[in-house]
């Protein structure tokens, strides 16, 4: 049991994914465990019975005071910086950590050797990517597991009983920014675009909370040679002696890159004479979607997976396991010669702007809440590929007002509803504007709370409607 827990009076601010957890591990490393949180509701209050019955101290209804006596604050990733609970904390030299900052210092706690982190971050495509990174190294005969923003607990990753030989790790701008030590074996920054600004206070700041993932890494930095800002936050990273910077690109990949050459991925940068030689990794047909952006995803995967050592065969062999999970650029059905498409994760532009390249000739169904978004630069870079679109939700007039400045000649269907049932309008009207060979594509570029609990829920809505067109 580490001495520099027990007795100490940690506050774990925020229920929830990663402050249940958080909660029961320190108390069983014998700190003095308070729980706050902003909420009480039913949800809240099942949770405080679970960790009261442990012994925590749970206070319901106030995340912003500082329980007196309190020696570390561990919090939920999404609580802002700004909130008074951290002001007060900083004003009483209290430190701030994040479940990912605790999960990285009570690693090899059980005495085993630690598992190496090869981590990944972007603005979009980090499941995507962490998952089929997963899947190239179980290919490889590696323990492993997903792990992060994905979904499931670092915490439980490094505590159970599960020896893992390496984590693949998801991590958000959020988590970064409360991570100050962690220390990844190789890591990954797919791209960079304006998201989460009212969090941050800046893109500035998104970027270097991005960035954090590149601190300390030991043997490769990858990033995304189409976005210099992934390259500068390379450059600009405090890194071990003798750590590469690695990219991935669509085009022919250059010494220390992994690229496209003749629907083969191809890997440049670890091999031997990278200036001279290149290893065959696996085929384009061998990604799953093989859309452009995806594309890019499995090469930054490959990139991680090479770094570690794995061999070239099980990059092949764990890209062709992998199955993305629903609502990523997946094909519903066709209808009448007419592809259906849901990209219902494409909950921002730049997601957006990846899947509507991935079609020649689209009726795009978009709309939602925009999250403070523009629009201008999406609409014109898709212009040329859209055979008419349907908008939907509470903030569809931003799109509207951006289609009419930049592609006015486009058919537009204004659907004047932000009930659940417009789905099923928004597929009959797609439906009514395409032709064979067209793809209906839902790539909202919006969030789905103004009408539906999630995007899941959407995405599900418009393959039931698709459906029902088939039938």
């Amino acid at each position: 049991m580490p001495s520099e827990f027990t007795g100490k009076h940690v506050t774990v601010a925020g229920l929830g994914v990663s402050g249940v957890p958080a909660a029961k591990v320190l108390h069983g490393l014998g700190a003095r465990v308070t729980v706050v949180n902003d909420g009480d509701d039913e949800r809240a209050r099942t949770q405080a019975a679970e960790l009261e019955a442990l012994g925590v101290t749970v206070r319901l209804g106030d995340g912003d005071t500082l329980p007196e006596g309190t020696e570390l604050i561990v919090t939920a990733p999404g609580w802002k910086p700004t909130k008074p609970l951290f002001t007060a904390a900083a004003e009483a030299g209290v430190p701030v950590w994040g479940d990912v900052e605790l999960a990285w210092r009570l690693r090899g706690l059980d005495g085993r050797k630690p598992a190496p982190w090869l981590a990944v971050t972007g603005t979009n495509g980090k499941t995507t990517t962490v998952q089929m990174l997963a899947s190239i190294l179980k290919a490889a005969g590696l323990r492993t597991a997903a792990v992060g923003n994905i979904g499931v607990s670092l915490l439980d990753a490094v505590t159970g009983d599960t020896g893992y030989d390496v984590l693949a790790v998801e991590l958000s701008s959020y988590q970064l920014h409360w991570a100050p030590s962690l220390r990844a074996h190789s890591a990954a920054v797919l791209n960079l675009a304006p998201d989460h600004l009212d969090w941050h206070g800046s893109m500035e700041a998104y970027a270097a909370d991005k960035g954090r993932i590149y601190e300390g890494n030991r043997v490769a930095c990858v990033y995304n040679v189409a976005d210099r800002a992934t390259e500068d936050l390379v450059r600009a990273a405090d890194v071990e002696e003798g750590c590469r910077a690695v990219g991935f690109t669509l085009g022919t990949p250059g010494p220390s890159q992994l690229g496209v050459v003749e629907g083969l991925l191809v890997d440049r940068a670890f091999v031997e004479d990278r200036h001279k030689n290149a290893q065959e990794l696996a085929e384009v047909a061998d990604v799953n979607p093989p859309a452009p952006h995806n594309v890019a995803n499995a090469l930054a995967a490959a990139g991680l997976a090479r770094a570690f050592g794995v061999p070239a065969a099980a990059v092949r062999d764990g890209l062709r396991a992998f199955t993305p999970d629903a609502h990523r650029i997946a094909h519903v059905a066709d209808v009448d010669g007419v592809a259906y498409v849901d990209d219902s994760k494409a909950t921002n532009t730049h997601a957006t702007e990846a899947s509507l390249a991935a079609y020649e000739s689209i009726v795009w169904i978009a709309g939602g809440l925009a999250k403070g978004a523009t629009f201008d630069e999406l609409v014109t870079g898709a212009a040329k590929r859209l055979r008419g679109v349907v908008l939907i939700g509470a903030d569809r007039a931003l799109i509207r007002e951006a289609l009419a400045r930049h592609a006015p000649e486009v058919p537009v269907v204004d659907l004047d509803r932000t009930d659940t049932g417009a789905m099923l309008q928004a597929v009959q009207e797609a439906r009514r504007l395409a032709r064979p060979g067209d793809t209906v594509l839902l790539a909202p570029a919006c969030a789905s709370m103004d009408m539906f609990t999630n995007y899941n829920q959407r995405g599900d809505a418009f393959a039931q409607a698709v459906r029902e067109l088939g039938a």
